[in-house]
C-alpha cells in the first residue's frame, strides 16, 4: 500500500459540492482508503480566467500504481464532465497526483511530485493543514514554500455542515463525512 496525496480542484458548476462527490467517488473505490481531507478552500485563478476556485487536498492510502491511480483520477474527471479545450481552462473537477509516496517520477504522462505544487498555495496549505510536518521528495519541507506564495488569495471556507468532525473522532476519513448529492454515485 502507498500514501498518496491528491490535489481537487474546480471552478465551474457547483464547485463545492462536485469535490465533496469526488471525495465520495474515491472513498467508494476498493483500492483506495481516504485517510484524511483537508478543509474546503477557494481561491483565484493562478495563469487563467474564471470563477475563483475551490480547492482541497486527499491524503489516501491505495494498492494501485500510480499511473493506475492516474487513470482513477482521469476516470472521476470525466464523470464530472472534465473538458479539456485549452491549457488551464476553467474547469468541471481536476484531480491532480501531488506525491505518490517517497516516488519521483518523470513520464510523458505523469510528473510526480506535482510539478507546480511547491508554487501554489492551493495545494501547499491543505497539504500543511493535514500534515504540518510533510516533506516533498527531492524538494525539501512543505512548509519552506509557503513564503513565496504568500501573495496568492486563499480562503479557508466554513462547512457547510458543522457535523462531519464529531461523527469521526477517529481523525480518518470515511464515505459517511462527506455526503454525496444524488447521482453522483461512480462506482
Amino acid at each position: 500500500m502507498t500514501v498518496a496525496w491528491l490535489g481537487i480542484g474546480a471552478n465551474l458548476g457547483d464547485a463545492r459540492q462536485t469535490l465533496k462527490d469526488a471525495v465520495v467517488c474515491l472513498a467508494q473505490q476498493h483500492t483506495v482508503s481516504v485517510l484524511a481531507k483537508s478543509s474546503l478552500y477557494r481561491t483565484a485563478p493562478i495563469d487563467a480566467g474564471g470563477d475563483d476556485y475551490y480547492n482541497c487536498v486527499v491524503k489516501l492510502e491505495t494498492r494501485l500504481d500510480v499511473h493506475a491511480l492516474l487513470a482513477l483520477c482521469q476516470r472521476i474527471e470525466h464523470h464530472f464532465g472534465r473538458e479539456r479545450p485549452f491549457r488551464n481552462a476553467p474547469r468541471t473537477l481536476d484531480v491532480d497526483i501531488l506525491l505518490y509516496g517517497d516516488a519521483t517520477i518523470d513520464a510523458p504522462d505523469l510528473i510526480v511530485p506535482h510539478p507546480r505544487m511547491t508554487g501554489r498555495a492551493f495545494a501547499l496549505v491543505p497539504l500543511l493543514e493535514i500534515d504540518p510536518e510533510l516533506v516533498i521528495p527531492g524538494h525539501g519541507a512543505a512548509s519552506a514554500f509557503l513564503p513565496a506564495v504568500a501573495d496568492q488569495r486563499i480562503e479557508k471556507m466554513k462547512p457547510l455542515c458543522q457535523c462531519l468532525g464529531a461523527a469521526n473522532p477517529s481523525g480518518t476519513a470515511n464515505e459517511a463525512d462527506f455526503p454525496a448529492s444524488p447521482g453522483s454515485n461512480c462506482r
